[in-house]
């Protein structure tokens, strides 16, 4: 194909094929992409028709991507990317005039205890933008990144997309948690002996804390496991349960005066803060903007 005959190539298509390849589930494209599943299912049917291929073959209640697709993917994926980033810097960008969106992933300790000053920050500078932001944590930010679900992520992180960067912001210091009015700090025993409630967005009821425990040969005994941290506060308060979180967390839960914070009773390895994006947006002038306001907002 020459050039020219890119001019009947319609770009959107190759947007959702991504998507497509990415979700294989036409249903969540179109939820993720504002349209109707019925209009994904016809641009399929168009892809199918460009690349002579079926592309995604239904295999029980999945599809699953053909060879020749993901080798398309591997192809289109730099050229989407170098299109995406050279339209992005073309662009000038003014915070107080403009009215982008940006789609920013936030582990829910970062969102619960850190985004609510950065999003004072960008209302007061860019009152236009819109902010969407996003559940993410260590497991669902690589493919939220390779997907463009998301242009930055704040969380602790693990592995990441090749064309990925990452800035570490802080570390994450702990405290202990705690809602009764016994007087003095908790010893080892203490905390061992108590029971914990632990934040788990997976479900897991075992975590970093308990290796750092297993170190100086105890254990602990989590009683209680849920997905976000602004519900320990309820909790907690006038309760024999104790929670070990984030030290910014914490800070953002004892405000009331319902909790109070303790330093944790053994050594415990801090782990990263971390700020990931997109290779394609690194120049992007709007993602440099706000990534700056994440480092400030957010940075130890």
């Amino acid at each position: 194909m020459n050039r020219n005959d890119l001019r009947h190539v319609d770009m959107n298509l190759l947007v959702l094929f991504e998507a497509l390849m990415f979700e294989r589930n036409l249903t969540r494209v179109a939820e993720k992409h504002f349209i109707g599943q019925p209009a994904v299912s016809a641009a399929l049917g168009r892809l199918r028709d460009l690349f002579d291929d079926p592309l995604l073959i239904r295999n029980g209640r999945t599809m699953e991507p053909t060879l020749r697709a993901l080798a398309i993917l591997e192809e289109l994926r730099p050229a989407l990317d170098t299109i995406s980033g050279a339209v992005s810097r073309a662009k000038d960008f003014d915070p107080g005039t403009s009215c982008a969106t940006f789609r920013i992933g936030l582990s829910d300790d970062a969102e619960f205890g850190l985004f609510p000053p950065l999003l004072a920050q960008l209302r007061q500078e860019a009152p236009g933008v819109i902010i969407v932001v996003r559940r993410a944590n260590y497991l669902l930010l690589p493919a939220m990144l390779a997907s463009g679900e998301i242009s930055v992520g704040v969380s602790y992180t693990t592995d990441l997309p090749a064309n990925a960067k990452r800035r570490k912001l802080r570390d994450i210091g702990c405290k202990v948690l705690r809602g009764d009015r016994e007087p003095g700090a908790l010893t080892l025993d203490d905390y061992c002996d108590r029971p914990h409630a632990m934040v788990s967005f997976s479900g897991d009821l075992s975590g970093n804390i308990d290796l750092d425990l297993a170190k100086v040969g105890r254990t602990r005994r989590v009683v209680l496991g849920v997905p976000q941290f602004h519900g320990l506060r309820a909790l907690l308060k006038g309760s024999d349960l104790i929670a070990t979180v984030p030290d910014y967390a914490a800070c953002a839960l004892i405000e009331d005066g319902a909790l109070r914070a303790d330093e944790p009773p053994f050594p415990i390895v801090p782990a990263e803060l971390s700020m990931v994006w997109s290779g394609v947006h690194d120049n992007d002038p709007a993602e440099r903007w706000l990534r700056a306001h994440i480092s400030r907002a957010m940075g130890g």
